[in-house]
C-alpha cells in the first residue's frame, strides 16, 4: 500500500496481494494497491498496478487475465464470486514515493515543502535523494524529507515548449 493512502489493507487484502504480486512483477509492473469491497452478493477486487512506462489498456487486459488465473488456482478469494478490476493510478494519486516522483517527470505538480508552504513547478528529475523542480524558470532541488504529498496538476492544452515557433502550433 503506498504511503499516504487512506485505506489500511485487511488480512484478506494482504493475502491476495501475496498471491498476485508475483504475477504483476512478472508483467514488469509494480503492485500499488489491492482493495476488496462488498458489491451485493459478489465482491469487487480492485487492483492498481503501475510501471515506469505506464499501463496501457492492453497491459491491463493481459495482467487481468493472468491475475484471474492465479486467483482461481488458489482459494484466496474464498467461495464468493468476485469481479476483478485492474487499473493504473489516477492523476489524483499523491506523489509520496520515489517511483511516483520519477514517473511524474515532465508534469506540473504542487507540493507542500517544510518551512516554505506549497510550491508549484514542473518535475525535471527525481532520484533516490530528492526531486528537482522548475519553479517559475528556476531549478530548485528538494530532499524528499522536506516534501509532503505532491499532487499532479491537470493541464489543459500544451506546454509552451511543445507549440510551434509562432505559438499557435504551426
Amino acid at each position: 500500500m503506498p504511503a499516504g493512502s487512506r485505506h489500511a489493507p485487511s488480512d484478506d487484502e494482504s493475502r491476495i496481494a501475496d498471491v498476485i504480486r508475483p504475477v504483476v512483477t512478472a508483467a514488469g509492473m509494480e503492485l500499488e494497491s489491492v482493495r476488496v469491497t462488498a458489491a451485493g452478493r459478489r465482491r469487487l477486487l480492485r487492483v492498481v498496478v503501475d510501471s515506469d512506462r505506464g499501463v496501457s489498456l492492453d497491459d491491463a487486459a493481459v495482467v487481468s487475465r493472468n491475475l484471474s488465473a492465479a486467483l482461481d488456482s488458489v482459494a484466496v478469494m474464498g467461495d464468493f464470486p468476485y469481479t476483478l478490476e485492474v487499473s493504473s493510478p489516477g492523476v489524483d494519486r499523491p506523489l509520496t514515493d520515489v517511483r511516483h516522483w520519477r514517473r511524474a517527470v515532465g508534469r506540473l505538480v504542487r507540493v507542500p515543502v517544510a518551512d516554505s508552504g506549497a510550491v508549484a513547478g514542473r518535475v525535471l528529475s527525481a532520484d533516490a535523494d530528492g526531486v528537482t523542480l522548475d519553479v517559475e524558470g528556476a531549478r530548485r532541488r528538494f530532499a524528499y524529507g522536506l516534501l509532503g504529498a505532491g499532487a499532479v496538476q491537470v493541464e489543459f492544452g500544451y506546454p509552451q515548449a511543445e507549440l510551434g515557433a509562432t505559438g499557435d502550433g504551426h
